[in-house]
């Protein structure tokens, strides 16, 4: 019984990862259709990032440090999403083609970039004890940082349905996504909340690469790549445009491949997930959240 438990609440940090990349993917692709091959990148310079500002604080506790890398994190990655939409992407808009082109050459440049400044190798970070500890939950000795990863993604959950409910620009985006030529018809400049979508995505994406840190205890070059191709997945299952669809299938997958990877040889998890996606786009081509054509 503790096994199980630790792999559920493990798929759901695991889960809460994957929630964290694909939400900002699927507003992005929902109210602006573009394929942004670059979110990656926003995880992975600002888990960088976030990892340099830890050690220039000057004040030594791990909390302190802990703390300013995940404001770093947030801050860097919403930065950097809002540059990449000014200078790249908002020139490109009647371009698909040549999108795809530009973020797949900015993803593959930040990785050169950070390698060439940090090296390839996994950087161990210290963290706090408390972090590091575990919580007995129904038996099973669950990592703190797991609980935290879920906690924080629960939250930016309930911010950004909060958000796109409740204030004008989320009501705009919303609108956007259903019928983005209906809002331009009607007079409204959707440039701003195209930026707005993509700051949105790139703090999420920055938070995320700095609590997958936390999760691994280390972060390392490659780890936004491939989180990048579950998220894409997740998004897909869960539906273009949909934050809960994404949550949902950003759960179901984390979970799926913990106790596949568990019970059955490794990377089984990984290609039941193929499966699923297969199986969705078969049966649902919308997604979870989607409609069914």
């Amino acid at each position: 019984m503790s096994t199980i438990v630790l792999l559920i609440v493990t798929g759901f940090g695991l889960g809460a990862l994957y929630f964290l990349i694909a939400a900002g993917l699927s507003l992005i692709w929902g109210l602006m259709r573009v394929l942004n091959f670059a979110h990656g990148a926003f995880f992975t310079v600002a888990a960088y990032l976030a990892y340099s500002a830890s050690f220039a604080v000057p004040d030594t506790q791990p909390w302190t440090r802990w703390c300013v890398s995940l404001v770093v994190g947030v801050l860097a990655g919403g930065a950097f999403a809002a540059a990449t939409e000014i200078a790249l992407i908002r020139p490109l808009y009647e371009r698909p083609t040549s999108q795809v082109l530009v973020t797949v050459g900015l993803a593959l440049a930040s990785l050169a970039v950070i390698q060439g400044a940090y090296g390839s190798d996994p950087l161990q970070l210290s963290l706090p004890a408390a972090l590091t500890a575990t919580t007995n939950i129904a038996g099973a000795l669950v990592p703190n940082s797991r609980i935290v990863v879920i906690a924080a993604a629960l939250a930016v959950l309930g911010a950004l349905i909060a958000f796109l409910r409740t204030t004008r620009f989320g009501l705009i985006i919303r609108a956007g996504v259903d019928n983005r030529e209906m809002v331009t018809a009607l007079g409204i400049d959707v440039r701003t909340a195209f930026t707005i979508v993509f700051v949105l995505g790139g703090m999420a994406a920055g938070l995320a690469g700095v609590l997958a840190g936390t999760y691994d205890g280390s972060i390392d070059p490659a780890r936004g790549t491939s989180i990048l191709i579950f998220a894409f997945i997740v998004v897909v299952i869960g539906g273009l445009g949909s934050v809960t669809g994404s949550a949902v299938a950003a759960v179901v997958v984390g979970v799926l491949q913990q106790f596949l990877n568990f019970y059955a040889a490794p990377g089984t998890g990984d290609f039941a997930v193929v499966l699923l996606l297969a199986g969705v786009l078969l049966a649902r081509p919308g997604g979870f959240a989607g409609e069914r054509t």
